[in-house]
């Protein structure tokens, strides 16, 4: 768009910003929130500037937009939502039995020297094949093979846990 069209459309916002945000505030009963759809329409209409000036009043388009700019901001669930004075009483949450595993699974995780971890994480945590997570780390098949198998040692050996009765799935 060029200066004169800035011109026009600069002249027509001066001339209907004041309507626009009277009808802005009959819909939604709230100045600052008829400001905000009346900043937003503004801006809806100068992305369309050249088609919409071209073809005479653009005062019902931008009606158009500020309208549904309205409905849209309407049917979002923050709406429905009603201030109250007294806020409901809360029980302490508990913390969560899985985030506590998670914790422990990362800081096992950290003991694990970084080539066993990346192997771990791309396996079994990624679900790669061996020769995926072989050509991911630029090394071979049975290379990934052991050191998955030194890895799953080593982070259940961390974790305490029984070898014969744990999957590489449960180790991580």
């Amino acid at each position: 768009m060029g200066t004169q069209g800035e011109t026009d459309f600069l002249g027509w916002v001066s001339t209907s910003r004041a309507g626009l945000r009277t009808s802005a505030f009959l819909l939604c009963g709230d100045w600052y929130l008829a400001d905000d759809l009346v900043q937003e329409t503004l801006t809806r209409v100068f992305g369309v500037w050249g088609r919409v000036s071209g073809s005479g009043d653009p005062g019902p388009y931008a009606r158009r937009v500020l309208v549904n700019l309205y409905f849209d901001h309407s049917r979002r669930p923050s709406r429905r939502e009603t201030p109250t004075i007294d806020l409901p009483e809360r029980a302490v949450e508990q913390p969560n039995a899985v985030d506590g595993d998670r914790d422990r699974l990362m800081a096992a995780l950290r003991q694990v020297p970084k080539g066993q971890r990346a192997v771990l994480v791309l396996r079994y945590w990624d679900d790669l094949s061996i020769e995926q997570t072989a050509q991911i780390l630029g090394t071979t098949a049975s290379n990934v093979r052991s050191q998955a198998s030194r890895g799953l040692e080593t982070l259940r050996t961390v974790r305490g846990t029984d070898h014969a009765t744990t999957t590489p799935k449960e180790a991580l």
